[in-house]
């Protein structure tokens, strides 16, 4: 898989991962599409490790990477990764709201540690929780499947405990990264594998307009948009959003989640 470069602040995400394993100093962050068919052959048993009683009693979902929208064949999922962060998650979820747009929130551990309130105020707008593990590790697919569970459950349990009890009902791979023991694990923790069709490629600041462009452009490629609230400077991202999200209503597109 291709990935994209030059998002240092995941590195510093890292170094503050709780109980995580130290990864590699030279983390690269975002990639393209991984492959929505996946290849997906029987991969063996996953063992989830201990957790309470309550934790166990989950309803397990699908382990292929979903794409699909439950609004059906003219619907859009807009998703939102790697926040939450205090400057931008407020100015998108004003956005979302005032545009009466209901998002997935594809939030990274250790931000939903430090910003329980964010969380929350996701949660109370009506959007939906995503796992994107602790410290968007884009070479998860590289390591072991125990590095890999903790990265798993433990965002799972940093993003329900700073929501105040809402689960994630997503799991997305940082960069794509997913394996067989990744997405069966998350499965198994009733939380989708989720993909993404469109990237707004918004992570490279390369201007609202080309933003919107990409977007009108791909969009017959699938409904799942991929967009960034945390990183750096998101304001090209808040504009873009601005602008495509009446003109996917004016198309006759309407905003749904991913199937879960």
């Amino acid at each position: 898989m291709a990935r994209h470069k030059g998002r240092g602040w995941h590195g510093r995400l890292l170094a503050a991962a709780l109980g995580v394993t130290a990864v590699a100093a030279a983390t690269s962050v975002w990639s393209a599409q991984a492959n929505p068919t996946g290849g997906h052959q029987s991969p063996p048993a996953v063992s989830v490790p201990d957790a309470p009683a309550q934790d166990r009693k989950v309803a397990e979902v699908a382990a292929d990477i979903a794409h699909a929208s439950d609004a059906g064949p003219r619907g859009v999922n807009i998703t939102i990764d790697d926040g939450p962060d205090p400057v931008w998650t407020p100015q998108v979820l004003r956005l979302l709201k005032d545009s009466g747009t209901k998002a997935t929130f594809c939030m990274v551990g250790t931000q939903a540690q430090a910003h329980p309130d964010l969380v929350k105020a996701v949660v109370a707008d009506g959007h939906r929780l995503c796992n994107h593990t602790v410290s968007h590790d884009t070479t998860m697919d590289t390591k072991s499947e125990a590095y890999q569970s903790k990265q798993i459950l433990d965002a799972e349990r940093m993003i329900t405990k700073a929501s105040g009890g809402v689960r994630p009902e997503y799991y997305r791979a940082p960069g794509g990264a997913f394996t067989p023991y990744s997405r069966e694990l998350a499965a198994s923790r009733g939380m989708r594998p989720l993909g993404w069709n469109v990237d707004s490629k918004d992570f490279e600041r390369p201007g609202a307009d080309a933003m919107v462009a990409t977007v009108k452009s791909e969009i017959p490629n699938g409904p799942t948009v991929l967009f960034h609230d945390a990183g750096g400077d998101r304001s090209q991202t808040v504009a873009a959003l601005r602008e495509v999200l009446p003109w996917l209503r004016d198309q006759g597109y309407s905003f749904g989640f991913p199937v879960r």
